[in-house]
């Protein structure tokens, strides 16, 4: 692990030595930059955890050589507080060790539909995007629809929106899967409880390093916006779809009042499906990640119940109940997404010390 440490703390200074020699390749700089913002947390960690251990040493020589009870007594006492520090510090660095996703510090696309239960699955899918965009709002992060769907009761029949801000895969990742919900719809006359369910999808934004989709394999199409019951919304051309060529893979954007603004929000729609089946190919011909701890969650896999008459969110993932469902789905969502996080991390830390055995 250490020796691990040393090259980490090594080569981010051999990076940073390179970024400020002047080199004006800017594909270059882009490269070592993120090369070198992945590892900054990892060895500004290790070098606190070292300069705590140098204390510590320090420390001991004093309490050897000293003859001074009172002076012994105060260099135990922070001797003691500094190693509890640098035991965290050491946990810290075993999770940051742990294999990184190579998505994590990218932004995200994501698809909200409704599934099983008609116009309820639509409203609760327009909940779901309201209590994303105030998680957003509370991140700092931006938000933009893509494309959407109005459903005929309210919601959203379909909506996909991009996410910018820092590290935003590595956070809603595992929101992809179906969340159901459990509550008495507004249009129940008979007060009972209904289930329905929205199925959730993350995807992460392919950039230019990622996949490199070419204008010349892809049809556009214009058309003119449409609204619910597919009722024209303007006369002009500016919704866009773009097909895929190679294999029919289609996208639709009529969010915005341009055209070109429509064909941008569809090419990144389409950038990031291309890329996400090839993370899916790419996986399925490696056995080692079908055995990881998380797998990809697809729409079919429940992940989260909603039930309004208990106030109870369940991730079924992790068993993890709370009787917040007010908060989380006014935008707190990290009471759901942190102990999800830690408890993964913690499987996949117990994951790499078995294969250690």
């Amino acid at each position: 692990m250490f020796d691990r440490l040393e090259l980490m703390e090594k080569t981010y200074n051999e990076i940073n030595d390179m970024l400020a020699s002047g080199i004006t390749d800017l594909k270059k700089i882009m490269e070592l930059s993120k090369e070198a913002k992945k590892l900054e947390r990892v060895v500004l960690r290790y070098l606190n955890y070292k300069a705590i251990v140098k204390e510590v040493i320090s420390l001991k020589e004093i309490i050897k050589e000293e003859k001074d009870l009172e002076l012994i007594e105060m260099a135990q006492e922070e001797k003691h507080a500094l190693e509890n520090k640098a035991d965290l510090l050491l946990d810290e660095l075993k999770v940051l060790l742990l294999p990184k996703d190579p998505n994590d510090e990218k932004n995200v696309i994501v698809e909200i539909r409704g599934a099983a239960g008609g116009d309820e699955a639509n409203i609760f899918a327009g909940d779901l995007f309201r209590m994303y965009s105030k998680y957003c709002d509370q991140k700092g992060w931006k938000l933009e629809v893509l494309s959407s769907s109005a459903g005929s009761m309210g919601g959203f029949t379909q909506i996909e929106f991009m996410i910018n801000g820092d590290q935003v895969y590595s956070q809603l990742k595992y929101e992809s899967g179906v969340h159901r919900v459990q509550r008495v719809p507004e249009t129940e006359n008979m007060g009972r409880v209904h289930t329905s369910t929205t199925a959730v999808l993350v995807l992460p934004e392919a950039d230019e390093i990622d996949f490199d989709l070419k204008w010349e394999d892809i049809k556009v199409d214009t058309m003119t916006s449409s609204g619910p019951g597919g009722q024209s919304v303007n006369t002009t051309q500016s919704a866009v779809r773009l097909t895929y060529i190679p294999t029919g893979l289609a996208v639709y954007s009529q969010v915005a009042k341009s055209q070109y603004e429509n064909k941008d929000m569809a090419y990144k729609l389409l950038k990031a499906r291309l890329y996400d089946e090839k993370v899916r190919e790419a996986e399925e011909k490696d056995a080692a990640a079908r055995h990881s701890v998380i797998k990809r969650a697809d729409r079919a896999e429940k992940i989260r119940t909603y039930n309004y008459p208990q106030n109870r969110v369940t991730d079924h993932r992790i068993g993890l109940n709370l009787q917040s469902l007010n908060y989380i789905m006014d935008g707190k969502l990290d009471l759901v997404i942190e102990p999800l996080i830690n408890e993964m991390q913690k499987r996949a830390l117990i994951g790499e010390n078995n294969n250690d055995n």
